[in-house]
């Protein structure tokens, strides 16, 4: 007998004024499995998943939950039906301790003190039950992120949630982290939880699902079985065409030093030490990664290099220093001598979202002669045309430069700032997260535009916490851990376990000591060890 359905979906459409996010979708999550859901961005699965949770109403369609009809107008409802949700960004009080934040929201009277003595003791027969070790006193701003996606998973639980959904949890998470992560899941599942996960990540998905569903422009196109798919036929759902899924790049062909970085410092305007001592160098035709869990120095690298931020020590393009003391230390100062920046954040440092793609395309280059009508003004129908042909070249959709940046899904808003900043025929590019939140078809063409710059001899700075990228990408690594480089390998000659371990401050990465320590360094990061 097939067992009931643990969600079952039918015909859920959802419009957004003239956008179809999702069209007559229908799914089927059976009990106790773990159910990967992937597809392009804008392919409508956090549409899809929000409805599901209640932040939205389908406009048509039913949803089941254990076979039965059940109404969600908020998320209110679906933690009463038995749904929890784990966001990609965590919704916890960073002041409050782990403790309070599982009972916020959820107290049993207006008298705190009772709550909080019987969250104690059902925290700590989670914990135990499902393996999630927390110390329920610590404060939010004290534990790691893998700490604090523990928090989010311990307070669906402590709801009554049976039902998991999980929006791409391991993008801030060490490989270790992520690998003690899919333990945890397999524990939840072993215990009867059904759990949908959300990722961009195929090797997740082979890695961690019983069944994969793909949707592509607001409609699912397959459900499988994980064990009889890949990799290649997956990426090929979302799509529609086939997608290299291995990085096509000859081996690299250095030349001249083109950057120089020597005893970098930097401090926050808090007087935290966020650079300490970074010194590394990259030459033309190369491209330096620089590995690292967010968080641990990477942006304000970056922010130094690119000129948005003060700092101290040596820094040298073609042997010319850089001033780093703020008096000329600013973009345009940086762009006069050839370094052009893809910062980390598009959305904050990169585009002015309501503003249209040939102004954004302008930003930072308006004193260009090309785009300059007389002394007085620019020629913004010179602009709007080297906006259109950029679009074409960097396959924009649509290209259509009068529509303004927050149009444009985020790998096209991706598109639109890489275009900008490589078609100004840099010395050195500086590239941050240069895929976060892009789907699979956008990284391709991503990393081809910057494996083609390496090989017209520019000089790449890439910063990514996404090993896949670095290795595929750089020619050389360099880790960096609490603002300080541990350790530079070469991608042939390394890891993703050995880069894991330096990502978590371990140097001694070639004896079993090293692999020890990792675990209890890691272990006390998460508060397993007081």
């Amino acid at each position: 007998m097939t067992p009931t359905p643990a969600i079952e979906l039918k015909g859920i459409s959802k419009a957004f004024g003239p956008v179809q996010a999702n069209k007559d979708i229908s799914i089927a999550v059976m009990p106790g499995t773990i159910h990967g859901i992937i597809g392009e961005n804008g392919a409508g699965k956090s549409t899809l998943m929000s409805i599901l949770y209640g932040f939205y109403k389908a406009d048509k369609g039913e949803i089941f939950i254990n076979g039965k009809k059940t109404e969600i107008p908020d998320s209110q409802a679906a933690i009463a039906a038995g749904i929890g949700m784990v966001f990609q960004h965590f919704k916890l009080v960073q002041n409050f301790t782990v403790l309070e934040n599982v009972v916020l929201g959820a107290e049993d009277s207006g008298l705190l003190r009772p709550s909080l003595a019987r969250a104690r003791r059902e925290l700590e027969a989670l914990a135990r039950e499902y393996e999630l070790s927390v110390d329920p006193d610590a404060l939010i701003q004290d534990i790691g992120v893998g700490m604090q996606q523990r928090v989010e998973i311990l307070k669906a639980l402590y709801r009554g949630a049976d039902i998991l959904i999980l929006d791409e949890p391991t993008g801030v998470l060490t490989p270790a982290e992520a690998d003690h992560l899919f333990r945890i899941l397999e524990g939840l599942k072993r215990e009867g939880k059904t759990i949908v996960l959300i990722t961009h990540k195929l090797r997740e998905i082979m890695e961690i699902t019983d069944t994969v569903s793909v949707m592509r422009r607001g409609e699912m196109t397959a459900t499988v079985a994980t064990a009889d798919t890949d990799p290649s036929q997956l990426a090929e759902l979302m799509v529609g065409r086939k997608v290299l899924l291995q990085v096509e790049k000859t081996p690299a062909q250095p030349r001249e030093t083109i950057l120089e970085v020597e005893n970098l410092n930097v401090t926050d305007d808090k007087g935290v030490h966020r650079v300490k001592d970074v010194s590394f160098s990259i030459r033309a035709g190369e491209i330096l990664g620089i590995a690292g869990v967010a968080g641990n120095g990477q942006s304000e690298l970056l922010e130094v290099l690119g000129g948005y931020e003060r700092g101290t020590g040596h820094v040298r393009i073609r042997g010319q220093e850089i001033d780093l003391t703020g008096a000329k230390s600013d973009g345009q100062s940086r762009r006069r001598r050839g370094i052009s920046h893809v910062p980390e954040d598009r959305q904050r440092e990169g585009l002015i979202m309501n503003f249209h793609a040939w102004e954004n395309v302008a930003f930072g280059y308006h004193h260009d002669p090309a785009y300059q009508k007389n002394a007085l003004f620019m020629n913004n129908a010179a602009i709007r045309e080297d906006t259109e042909a950029k679009m074409r070249r960097f396959d924009v959709r649509p290209p259509n430069p009068q529509l303004t940046a927050k149009s444009f899904s985020g790998g096209n808003q991706q598109k639109i700032v890489l275009a900008r900043e490589i078609e100004r025929n840099p010395d050195l590019l500086l590239v941050g997260q240069p895929t976060r939140g892009v789907d699979i078809g956008a990284i391709e063409f991503i990393h081809q535009q910057i494996v083609a710059l390496r090989d017209a001899g520019k000089a790449i700075l890439l910063v990514s916490v996404e090993l896949d990228e670095i290795m595929g990408l750089a020619d050389r690594i360099a880790v960096m851990f609490d603002g300080r480089i541990m350790g530079e390998r070469l991608p042939s000659e390394t890891n993703e376990r050995e880069l894991g371990l330096l990502m978590a401050g371990i140097t001694d990465t070639t004896t079993p000591h090293g692999h020890r320590e990792v675990e209890a360094n890691l272990a006390e990061r998460h508060g397993e060890v007081r």
